[in-house]
């Protein structure tokens, strides 16, 4: 990735959209989270290891060489507050505050971008209805991470890394942070640029670019396409988006019984029903989002259901 970033510097395009002072921060923060990653999947490979020969895994060893929190830990901490602050006294010195002129409210940034950490609900929106990927979608991320504790009943791996014992845990967690958001946050930052095209890594702003709208919602490839109800959408907002419904309730239906009946048979037998079905509810509504993303590429898929007149898109 370093010599990926390097190189492409060598495109002025690249150079300015990577190196604008609000941008840099996340780059480190790319380099931090691959490090991370790495770092605790090394360390499940090395525990891994050991509980296949019966040994005991490391955090094991080191919590039998105790250390008194004064003044070990608090001199360590002392420590990294100075590494910290002169970092972000260098930083200040070297780079310029990203500060522009004051608000003008007759005139709005072209890209109008929110805060790094709210671009990932912000990309979320170009596939989604704002009632959905503002509020819904946001709250089942809170409200999954508070249930964790009471959903995830598996004893091991508490307090060590492992991979082999928390399979399911690992992954799903791994795919939602680094696919579901990290993954939007670098697209929202590095490719969304002027009235929120995209834009290739060197591919140049322009803020004249036109892109042609050609999404359609589905009722509209169901009755204009094929020639229904003579090529016209009917007035009744049930009848005309009946496939939708038909097809958002039956992946949530149908995907919980495959979940529960197949790919996770084992799992809902320790879990229970409760416990269960709000995870298959959770792993699906997760679902949800990249295959709404692969529906608006491929097939410039719009809404599954759209009832603009009750404020109901999906």
């Amino acid at each position: 990735m370093a010599v990926f970033i390097v190189v492409s510097c060598l495109n002025p395009t690249f150079r300015d959209v990577v190196t604008k002072p609000d941008n840099i921060p996340i780059v480190g923060m790319l380099f931090l989270v691959v490090f991370f990653t790495w770092l605790a999947v090394h360390k499940m490979v090395i525990n891994d290891r050991l509980i296949d020969q019966g040994l005991d895994v490391e955090n094991k060893k080191e919590a039998k060489e105790l250390v008194f929190t004064w003044p070990d830990l608090v001199f360590s901490e002392f420590i990294c507050a100075i590494i910290a602050w002169c970092v972000l006294l260098v930083w200040s010195i070297v780079l310029k505050a990203p500060l522009e002129e004051p608000a003008n409210p007759v005139e709005t940034p072209n890209p109008s971008k929110a805060p790094w950490y709210f671009l990932g609900l912000q990309e979320m929106l170009v596939y989604y209805d704002p009632w959905l990927a503002g509020v819904v979608f946001p709250t089942l991320i809170v409200v999954g991470l508070i249930l964790i504790p009471y959903i995830d009943i598996n004893p091991k791996g508490n307090g060590y890394y492992t991979f082999k014992e928390r399979k399911f845990a690992i992954t799903s967690y791994l795919f939602g942070f680094l696919i579901l958001w990290i993954l939007l946050i670098i697209y929202g930052t590095f490719l969304r640029g002027p009235n929120w095209n995209f834009f290739g890594p060197y591919e140049v702003w322009d803020l004249h670019k036109l892109e042609v709208l050609k999404n359609i919602n589905l009722s509209e490839y169901l009755f204009r396409s094929t020639g229904l109800n003579g090529g016209k959408l009917p007035d009744n907002p049930i009848v005309r988006e009946g496939l939708g419904i038909v097809l958002v309730i039956g992946y949530f239906v149908y995907g919980t019984i495959l979940l529960q009946k197949k790919w996770m048979k084992d799992m809902y037998e320790k879990m229970g029903k409760p416990r269960f079905y709000i995870l298959a509810g959770l792993l699906l509504s997760m679902g949800a989002l990249p295959i709404k993303m692969v529906l608006r590429w491929l097939i410039n898929l719009k809404y599954i259901v759209a009832i603009p007149e009750w404020f109901f898109n999906i």
